[in-house]
C-alpha cells in the first residue's frame, strides 16, 4: 500500500459505506437493486449528504471571501509601495507585510477554493471505488464496505444504456465503441463544465465589490473562471460515468447555494446588494443594514414659540 492509499483508504471506506446504506434504502423502498437508477440516485444522495456536512466550510469560504474583497485597498497601496523594487530584501519585505495583511483580516487567498480541498478526498476515494468496479466484478472481490455481489450489482448497472462504471476515454479504446457511453458522458461532461463555469462567473458578476473587480484577486477569480472547468473537462473523458453524475450534481449544488446565499446575503458594494435593495425598495423596505423608519414614532416638530414679550413697567406717579 503507497502513500496515497494509506491517506484515502479512510474516505474509501466512508464513501462506500454511504453508498451502501443508500443504496440498501432504496433497495427497502422498493426499487431494483440492480437498477442503474437506484445506484445512480444512491450517488445523487451521496452528494446530498457531503455537501449538506460542507455547509459550515461554505459559510466560511464567504466570510473569508468577503474579507479578501475589503482588504484590496490595502493589498494596492502595498504593491504601490514596492513598486519597482525588485531586489530581494523589498520582496521579502513586500511578503511578510502581506501575510501580516491577510492575518490581521483572517483570509488568504486560497480560501474560496477551500469547498473544493475538503471535497477532493472524497471525489478521489469515490472514484477509486467507482473505477475499480469493473476489475473488482471479475475478481469477485469487495471494495470498503461494498462487497463482491454489490459491485458486480454497480458494475452490471447502466443508465440510459450507459454502464456506471464505464468511461468515454474506456470505451473509445475498447474497440466495439459503445455509443449511449459516449453521449451521456459527452453531455454529463458538458454539464459539469457549464455549471463549475457559471458558477464562478456568477460570483465575478454579481458579488463582487467595484474595490474587489480593480484588485489582483480579481485576476485569480478570472484564471479560476476558465482553468477549472477546462481542467475537470479534460479529465471527465477518464471519469466513469458514475463519478461524472457526482461531479455534476456537487456543481449544480453548488451553483444552486451560492445563488441563494448572492441573492439574500449580498457582498456590500457588489451588483448583487444594489439588486437586492432595488427589490427592497419595491416593498417599501429600507436598504440592507437600515432601519425602517416608523411615522408614528417620529417626534412631532414643534413650530417655534413667538418671543415672550416682557409685562412694560408702569411709570409710578410722582406724588
Amino acid at each position: 500500500m503507497n502513500f496515497l492509499d494509506t491517506i484515502l483508504t479512510p474516505f474509501t471506506y466512508a464513501v462506500s459505506w454511504v453508498l451502501w446504506a443508500f443504496h440498501e434504502l432504496f433497495t427497502i423502498l422498493g426499487m431494483d437493486e440492480g437498477s442503474g437508477v437506484t445506484w445512480t440516485l444512491s450517488i445523487i444522495f451521496l452528494v446530498l449528504l457531503i455537501r449538506t456536512l460542507l455547509i459550515p466550510v461554505f459559510v466560511k469560504q464567504i466570510k473569508s471571501q468577503r474579507a479578501m474583497q475589503a482588504l484590496q485597498p490595502d493589498l494596492r497601496k502595498l504593491q504601490a509601495k514596492y513598486k519597482g523594487k525588485t531586489d530581494q530584501m523589498s520582496r521579502q519585505a513586500m511578503v511578510q507585510e502581506q501575510q501580516a495583511l491577510f492575518k490581521k483580516h483572517k483570509t488568504n487567498p486560497l480560501s474560496s477554493c477551500l469547498p473544493l480541498l475538503v471535497q477532493m478526498p472524497f471525489f478521489f476515494a469515490l472514484f477509486r471505488v467507482l473505477n475499480e468496479a469493473s476489475r473488482a466484478s471479475d475478481d469477485g472481490r469487495s471494495i470498503g464496505a461494498l462487497s463482491a455481489d454489490h459491485i458486480r450489482s454497480f458494475d452490471q448497472s447502466s443508465i440510459l444504456g450507459a454502464p456506471l462504471s464505464e468511461t468515454f476515454l474506456g470505451t473509445i479504446n475498447s474497440g466495439a465503441i459503445n455509443w449511449a457511453v459516449i453521449i451521456v458522458a459527452v453531455i454529463m461532461i458538458l454539464a459539469m463544465t457549464a455549471s463549475q463555469f457559471f458558477t464562478q462567473r456568477q460570483l465575478m458578476t454579481k458579488n463582487m465589490s467595484a474595490e474587489a473587480l480593480q484588485g489582483p484577486f480579481m485576476q485569480q477569480q478570472k484564471m479560476m473562471l476558465y482553468i477549472l472547468p477546462l481542467v475537470f473537462g479534460i479529465g471527465g473523458i477518464n471519469f466513469p460515468i458514475g463519478v461524472l453524475i457526482y461531479w455534476t450534481a456537487s456543481n449544480l449544488w453548488t451553483l444552486g447555494q451560492q445563488f441563494w446565499v448572492i441573492r439574500n446575503n449580498p457582498t456590500p458594494g457588489s451588483q448583487a446588494e444594489r439588486e437586492l435593495n432595488a427589490r427592497r425598495a419595491e416593498k417599501g423596505l429600507p436598504p440592507v443594514g437600515q432601519k425602517k423608519i416608523d411615522e408614528s414614532e417620529t417626534p412631532a416638530i414643534e413650530e417655534p414659540k413667538g418671543q415672550r414679550e416682557q409685562p412694560k413697567r408702569k411709570n409710578r406717579k410722582k406724588r
